[in-house]
């Protein structure tokens, strides 16, 4: 049959060299935990230990973005003093855009 020796093939020197090459690219990853709307004179009253609500409750999912693009929504996991995020589904980049966190 037509490709079926293709499945079992040794990889040619160029895809070795492409999958090294994306392996070497950085990636931001951001977690937002919600979002706050503040006139710039608050902002600029705030020092330290102000505290800034957000529109989002405790047990609310939130945005895992890959270089500032939504990616997943997560849920955030605490074990004993570190905190991790685990990625619970798809982002919708549309809900992101809308605000709805």
């Amino acid at each position: 049959m037509w490709g079926s020796g293709l499945r079992h093939a040794k990889p040619r020197a160029f895809e070795v060299f492409f999958v090294s090459q994306v392996k070497a690219v950085n990636v931001e990853i951001q977690v937002v935990l919600g979002r706050a709307t503040l006139p710039m004179a608050q902002l600029l009253r705030m020092g330290r230990g102000a505290v800034i609500p957000l529109d989002t409750t405790v047990n609310e999912e939130v945005w895992i973005l890959a270089n500032n693009h939504p990616v997943a929504r997560g849920e955030i996991q605490i074990n004993d003093e570190r905190i991790a995020i685990q990625v619970t589904r798809e982002a919708n980049v549309y809900d992101y855009m809308a605000g709805s966190v």
